[in-house]
């Protein structure tokens, strides 16, 4: 049975820095590690969604660092849930909340659900239950990824998130095997777009941007349905590097190329801030060995394995349908297929007559 949606947020977009919310719903008080980029999340993630939001974290770095002794930073209502639960607690909350309104036990109004889990419970062991989620469009909920590419929270072990190469305390490099992990990172935002076209809004963003994030979060929210955005987050720790150089960090993913910005709203796909520069041609894409150096977990590379990186994000944006959402090639016979007015001829019937 069909149940009615309820409305979603009336949330207009940030135009730029002077617009941000001023009131803070994430303070001071969490034991995160300096300069850690996942709280600047949390704080530009609840600034976007505003006060009549609940949040729900899974178990990890922003679970354990957000509860100390009993506090919390957290000003808004917020529930811990399990690590690989981020999903089934998002959408439990949005259901509770519309039979709690239809009898009448809560006012009927606008309240965002907000569910954010880590790379180890998202990417790995909560996929299922985020996917599971996106099936249910007459629920209005966003799941957010905090992405710091490891399990950060036990001591920084491997995760499907943990770029080529990288050191990880699973991975550590040696005199036997100078790259213990050699599998490239799991492309999780571009698989939810792919599989779940019915879902309104799927996004990958990064704090270093905080107004194309923050507008992110609130197009999730207001476009209602299950929702879900990517975030790539600097970890000094884990990537063994001084807390002073998380925001360059963040920016050098995004200009390298390593990290996309972009969003696939209703499934039309629209590369947001450098990304959309560097695909027009107004912005040049920044080697990445400029990323790599900065950072202590690729210190073992040796040319070799700075050219294989490259040769894998050069070809995510000469190869790729569209860099860093699908992970198809398009055969150049068909490239003018896919430019054909369907309007005039169907796509299989010429695809037929080629």
């Amino acid at each position: 049975m069909t149940t009615e949606i309820m409305p979603a947020q009336n949330l207009p977009p940030i135009k730029g820095v002077k617009d941000v919310p001023y009131e803070e719903l994430f303070v001071s008080g969490h034991r995160t590690c300096q300069g850690c980029e996942s709280a600047l999340v949390m704080r530009h993630m609840v600034k976007a969604s505003g006060p009549r939001t609940i949040v729900l974290g899974s178990t990890g770095c922003m679970y354990v660092a957000n509860t100390t002794y009993y506090t919390t930073p957290w000003v808004v209502p917020w529930m811990h849930t399990q690590l690989g639960a981020s999903g089934s607690a998002a959408l439990g909350t949005a259901a509770g909340l519309k039979v709690l309104m239809r009898k009448g036990k809560l006012k009927n109004e606008k309240i965002n659900v907000i569910a954010f889990c880590g790379d180890g419970g998202g990417a790995d062991m909560g996929i299922g239950a985020i996917s599971a989620t996106l099936t249910h469009k007459d629920y209005n909920c966003l799941v957010l990824l905090y992405d710091n590419e490891s399990y950060a929270n036990t001591d920084i072990q491997l995760s499907s998130q943990t770029p080529y190469g990288a050191v990880t305390t699973f991975s550590p490099s040696g005199d036997t095997k100078r790259l213990m992990h050699t599998r490239w990172k799991k492309n999780v935002p571009g698989m939810l777009a792919a599989g779940h076209p019915e879902s309104r809004y799927i996004a990958a963003g990064c704090a270093a941007y905080a107004v194309d994030l923050m507008n992110k979060i609130r197009k999730a929210l207001e476009l209602g349905g299950p929702t879900f955005v990517h975030t790539l987050d600097p970890c000094p720790k884990g990537w063994d590097y001084h807390p002073q150089y998380s925001q360059e960090l963040g920016h050098l993913a995004v200009e390298t190329g390593i990290w996309p910005l972009y969003e696939v709203v209703d499934g039309v796909c629209n590369l947001t801030g450098p990304t959309r520069q560097i695909a027009e041609g107004r912005k040049k894409r920044k080697p990445v060995y400029e990323y790599l150096k900065r950072q202590g977990r690729f210190a073992h590379f040796i040319e070799e394995d700075v050219e294989h990186f490259q040769s894998q994000v050069d070809k995510m944006w000469t190869e790729w349908l569209i860099p860093g959402v699908i992970p198809f090639t398009v055969p150049a016979k068909d490239v003018a297929i896919l430019k054909i007015d369907k309007k005039t001829k169907p796509l299989h019937e010429e695809a037929k007559s080629a």
